[in-house]
């Protein structure tokens, strides 16, 4: 063909092209189809009936409350879930959207006294087919940054360096925390 390649006919799965790519197959977990806690095994119901230091909870509401992530994505990475066993926002009652709002809203506001953090990524996966860990349960990520916290550590080294021990956060966002 005059020098040139037909494509059709050459390229092969894992052949180079131009897309770059960031295989994570560890991430499977989230994605395949296996097992979703039911309320019996749910982490969140489980850690709401735990003293706060041994669940990482910063704070508790009437209808909901603050814990830490076990695997955060970032130093301070906090979790807000209805003490109700549901798995969709639009499961939750008024009085639990008002006040998972208000709970991030405290949290934002800790997070910016405590720790000086310059921005947040919030946000909720619903349902095991948008990536959400624990599909069976709703909860927000609030996840603090940083301008200099992002680098290649993890993607090299296969490491996320957090600054701080989870217990330690803990306790500072709890002891910043408005009491009403």
């Amino acid at each position: 063909m005059d020098g040139v390649e037909d494509l059709s006919t050459t390229a092969a799965v894992g052949d180079p092209d131009d897309m770059q790519r960031l295989w994570v197959p560890h991430r499977m977990v989230y994605v395949a189809d296996h097992h979703q806690p039911d309320h019996s095994d749910c982490p969140f119901c489980e850690a709401s009936h735990r003293s706060d230091e041994d669940a990482l909870i910063v704070a508790r509401g009437k209808t909901a409350y603050v814990l830490l992530n076990l695997f955060p994505y970032n130093n301070g990475h906090m979790l807000v879930c209805p003490y109700r066993h549901v798995s969709l926002y639009d499961e939750a009652t008024d009085e639990e959207v008002a006040e998972i709002a208000a709970l991030t809203q405290t949290a934002m506001r800790v997070a910016r006294e405590v720790m000086g953090c310059q921005g947040f990524n919030i946000g909720m996966n619903q349902g095991a087919i948008a990536g959400a860990g624990v599909a069976s349960h709703l909860h927000q990520h609030i996840v603090p940054r940083w301008s200099s916290d992002a680098n290649f550590f993890p993607i090299i080294a296969k490491t996320k360096a957090l600054p701080q021990l989870l217990g330690d956060v803990r306790a500072s966002l709890a002891a910043a925390w408005p009491h009403p």
